[in-house]
């Protein structure tokens, strides 16, 4: 705990001796400054290997969102945690934990020569035992989930429906299946209600993890 500690102020000292030269990379959420963001990332692996960020912005006014996740890995909620609430009061960005529900939620994700579409997606939500089960069902779903940019799109459009922090301790198992050609047939629902759906039974699950099959 004691090197977690030191890694953290680390990372932020960094950050703060170094910001001035990252919002002067800036192109609205974008950074040209490829070297340092690089140094961001080596230093947040020493204080967890599953930490990430990406950064955001509501609006040309407003400041820079840098925000904070662990790539879907529960074991690692602490280590977000613990990062943020040690962050430094600075001028021109502000520092969060994990992607939060976001209203509107975008009807379409833009993955380099891709556009991936919410309609296009369905799934199935069961509580089971007190445990809550999430399926995603895929036209021609690959054989390497990791290979098609449509599970990042669909990973995309969750965190903006139900949040990050709760899809992964909420949820205690996410699988991909093949779209049945009728899916009302199957019980299924488009992804886009995901959020009505989920907050209905969502106090009804202990907070616990999510797996991926």
């Amino acid at each position: 705990m004691v090197n977690d500690f030191e890694q953290i102020q680390a990372f932020w000292s960094q950050l703060e001796k170094t910001l001035d030269q990252l919002l002067e990379s800036q192109h609205e959420s974008h950074f040209d400054a490829d070297r340092l963001l690089e140094e961001y990332r080596e230093r947040l692996q020493k204080i967890d290997r599953n930490l990430t960020f990406h950064f955001e912005r509501d609006d040309e006014e407003g400041p820079v969102e840098m925000v904070f996740g662990c790539d879907g890995y529960p074991e690692s909620i602490h280590s977000v945690l613990s990062l943020v609430s040690m962050a430094p009061a600075l001028r021109g960005i502000e520092f969060k934990a994990f992607n939060e529900r976001c209203n509107p939620v975008p009807a379409r994700v833009n993955l380099g020569d891709e556009i991936c579409q919410i309609e296009d997606y369905w799934c199935s939500l069961r509580l089971i035992e007190g445990k809550l089960q999430l399926a995603v069902y895929l036209d021609d779903m690959p054989d390497i989930l990791e290979m098609d940019p449509r599970v990042e799109a669909v990973m995309i459009f969750m965190d903006a429906l139900i949040g990050e922090f709760e899809l992964m301790t909420r949820v205690w198992t996410l699988d991909w299946y093949e779209l049945p050609v009728d899916p009302l047939d199957f019980g299924l629902f488009p992804l886009e209600d995901l959020r009505d759906r989920f907050d209905v039974i969502k106090e009804q699950v202990k907070p616990l993890g999510i797996t991926l099959h």
